[in-house]
């Protein structure tokens, strides 16, 4: 029986792929800086970690052969000079304190699937993007996805096998973008961003989650996009949910500056363009349940 060990398992899309792990029968272990959040239990163990100290408890490694890694500080919170520094420490210092505790005690991990970002790719209204596009993109979430994608690279250097997903806009109803997209539509308040033409490459929280394990099951190596086939501009976006929600959308599109004003610069996280490629996953073997993005709306609004 395999037992992987899951940074982020108690965040949104980690407890989705604790639940496929558990469906295939795997023992997860996860680490958390809360120690309220710890279990025990035959096939769920929780151990404690402190980046920021360099403290973690090593029997998190005990018959563990892969780690997949969703820790990170969200980005969905406003993005002053002080928290972007924390977006990027919190994935970047924890991958060290990983490495550096697998390569001191000799832990004979094989495999680490880490989540990465579409934000890599450089906002495009044109270009459809696949795993091999060499051009990083100038924003912020660029400069993040980056030094994080370089971080997870590390664990090369002492032959563990490395695979990075980069997940697109994620729609759950538990949280992330999609709650926040759907307020303003039931009250009727509805309207795409900007001209609306910007692409989002969108994938259902459960299709993730099994992306995740489908890579760690069948060790894919390299870098996977985590994105359903059918991307959609934002335009298209918002009349999906409007017409799921039974809303009507009567108001002009909202002026870019006028979220810039709201949201400062963790505005681009609207407006940034990202056309992105799911063929290289599907050509894995990994089959889609939402390939379209109403059927994948009904599924969570019901």
């Amino acid at each position: 029986m395999k037992t992987v060990l899951i940074t982020g398992a108690t965040g949104l899309i980690g407890q989705e792929i604790v639940k496929v792990c558990h469906d295939k029968n795997m023992i997860v272990h996860y680490l958390s800086t809360s120690k309220d959040k710890l279990e025990t239990k035959t096939n769920y163990k929780g151990f404690y970690w402190d980046p920021t100290k360099n403290q973690i408890d090593i029997s998190c490694f005990e018959n563990v052969t892969a780690i997949i890694n969703m820790v990170g500080a969200t980005i969905s919170k406003r993005w002053t000079d002080e928290y972007k520094k924390e977006i990027i420490s919190s994935r970047i210092e924890t991958a060290k304190l990983l490495l550096e505790t697998i390569k001191s005690n000799n832990f004979p991990i094989e495999h680490i699937v880490s989540a990465s970002a579409i934000g890599i790719y450089p906002d495009s209204l044109t270009h459809y993007y696949e795993e091999d596009e060499q051009s990083i993109s100038d924003s912020f979430l660029g400069e993040v996805v980056e030094k994080w994608e370089a971080a997870i690279d590390e664990f090369s250097s002492i032959g563990i096998m490395v695979s990075k997903v980069r997940i697109g806009l994620v729609l759950s109803k538990d949280g992330g973008a999609l709650p926040e997209i759907a307020k303003p539509v039931r009250f009727g308040a509805g309207a795409a961003f900007g001209s609306g033409d910007q692409w989002q490459s969108w994938i259902h929280i459960d299709d993730l989650a099994r992306l995740f394990v489908h890579v760690v099951s069948n060790k894919l190596e390299g870098i996977y996009n985590g994105v359903a086939p059918n991307p959609v501009t934002n335009t298209e976006l918002t009349k999906t949910v409007a017409k799921t929600l039974h809303k009507p959308l009567i108001l002009p599109n909202i002026p870019k500056l006028a979220m810039k004003l709201i949201l400062g610069d963790m505005h681009i996280l609207l407006f940034e363009s990202q056309r992105v490629s799911s063929s290289k996953i599907e050509n894995a073997g990994f089959n889609f349940k939402y390939y379209h993005l109403e059927p994948a709306l009904l599924e969570i609004f019901s």
